[in-house]
């Protein structure tokens, strides 16, 4: 009796880790970062600088206006002394409020000031007057509030009179300072906004090359012979070209597994020629030729089958279920060895299939376990997992037994062709090197061990694939 446990096979993820280091997502989203925020840092200090040129030039012109509108009342009234001299301007009326008026003599006498100027002592511009009798510049009252002062010469009766204006720049430049960090507030939006966009720009500009990688993986792991699919111009000629060196990979090991089958067939003959013509002789040259001409035969059986193996294990697009493949052996090695009880512990339904041919893992595991039942006293655990190592993940099979066990010495020479330690027990002594050489094809490896139950431990690791179709699970 079976059953059957369906459970989907697990999607590779394509936006995992795609902004990862050293991916172009990752390098487009830092370069477009680091440009944003140059960008951006560059832009608010010029719109900073911009309002605020922008707001002293309105200051100036402010000033420039009421310079010559006391001019006008001057030359108006005739008499600079006089208190109906006044600006309409409420501010000059305000005390401390940074806006002041003065008009002094030649020798810089005070002759009148507005109201805001009662109780403080302005400083005197510096430098020569312009063509225009004009002059301007930045000064300080007693209360440290920066001015813009704008100065002009009049001339009334022979007399000369100056009149300052001055305007509190403290104000602008506080409105300055609020503008700076109201427009990096709105600039840090903009470039928060922008990153995103970016992200997701580059996150669909690679969707293709996350297809693709998907494709070539699929193809690796055994689902597929080929890369389908419809890519952008810029990647479908990669995409051909994969398909291109797979095909020729294909060819090449087809041409080269028949050369070396074409080979050792036609050796065949001359050594079955030579054999026999010697085991028809007597003498020692007879007896030579018939011991080279077979070590001559098994040199040839040995490579046509290393040929075989590499062939087979070459082609990518090749998986196996271990679970279903390690039940079937541990439902045949109990039927070979009923006297032997095989506890097989189950794995759960996430561990990864192995990645290469059905038949060479059969005959890597069925090698093992039958050695195990064959040197027990009875008892063999069979054990599956996945390991995570410098390889990336493998799949490990343990199997251990309570037989003799082997020392460390034995076990570096029993993995050696044809070395057997006990002649009594059947076999030819050809398992474990042909385990051996499937392992080393497949870049896996194989230990041997002391085991808890007090015989041997082999721990065969082997290159795994994703989850394929439906984990099914028939009772042991």
């Amino acid at each position: 009796m079976s059953s059957e446990a369906e459970k989907p096979a697990p999607q590779p993820n394509a936006a995992k880790n795609w902004l990862r280091k050293g991916s172009i997502a990752a390098s487009l989203f830092w370069l477009t970062v680091g440009w944003l925020v140059v960008a951006l840092l560059a832009t608010g200090f010029l719109l900073t600088d911009l309002y605020s040129r922008a707001l002293d030039t309105t200051l100036s012109q402010t000033l420039d206006f009421h310079v010559e509108s006391l001019a006008g009342i001057l030359l108006e009234v005739g008499d600079p002394r006089d208190p109906d001299i006044a600006l309409a301007d409420p501010r000059f009326d305000r005390p401390r409020s940074g806006w002041y008026w003065i008009i002094r003599d030649g020798d810089g006498v005070l002759v009148n000031l507005s109201t805001s100027v009662v109780g403080i002592d302005l400083p005197q511009l510096s430098g020569s007057l312009d063509e225009l009798g004009r002059r301007t510049g930045v000064v300080a009252d007693a209360f440290g509030t920066q001015l813009r002062v704008v100065e002009r010469s009049v001339t009334l009766d022979g007399e000369t009179y100056r009149i300052e204006v001055a305007g509190n720049l403290t104000e602008i430049l506080g409105l300055v300072e609020d503008f700076r960090g109201q427009t990096f507030v709105v600039l840090g939006a903009v470039g928060a906004m922008l990153a995103i966009m970016s992200v997701i720009v580059a996150r669909f500009a690679l969707r293709p090359i996350d297809k693709l990688s998907a494709a070539i993986e699929s193809v690796r792991e055994g689902e597929s012979t080929e890369i389908t699919g419809q890519y952008p111009t810029e990647i479908a000629p990669l995409a051909e070209e994969v398909n291109e060196l797979l095909r020729s990979n294909a060819q090449i090991i087809e041409r080269a597994r028949n050369q070396v089958g074409n080979l050792a067939h036609g050796l065949k003959t001359p050594i079955a020629v030579l054999r026999n013509e010697a085991a028809a002789k007597k003498g020692a040259l007879a007896d030579v030729v018939q011991a080279e001409t077979e070590k001559m035969s098994n040199m040839v059986s040995t490579y046509l089958e290393r040929a075989r193996l590499a062939a087979r294990t070459s082609i990518v697009g090749k998986k196996a279920d271990s679970t279903m493949i390690m039940l079937r052996l541990t439902r045949v090695m109990r039927k070979i060895h009923p006297d032997v009880t095989i506890a097989f512990q189950r794995p759960d339904a996430s561990l990864p299939w192995f990645r290469g041919d059905e038949a060479d893992l059969e005959e890597m595991a069925g090698n093992l376990l039958d050695n195990a039942c064959k040197w027990s006293r009875g008892q063999v655990g069979v054990r599956l997992s996945s390991e995570r190592n410098a390889k990336g993940t493998q799949l490990l099979i343990r199997i251990d037994d309570n037989g003799p066990g082997l020392s460390e010495d034995d076990a570096r020479k029993v993995l050696r062709r044809g070395v057997r330690l006990d002649e009594k027990t059947p076999g030819s002594g050809l398992g474990l090197d042909i385990v051996k050489e499937l392992v080393d094809v497949y870049g896996g490896s194989l230990e041997l061990k002391r085991s808890a139950l007090g015989g041997l431990l082999v721990e065969l690791r082997l290159p795994t694939a994703r989850l394929g179709g439906l984990v099914r699970s028939p009772a042991a």
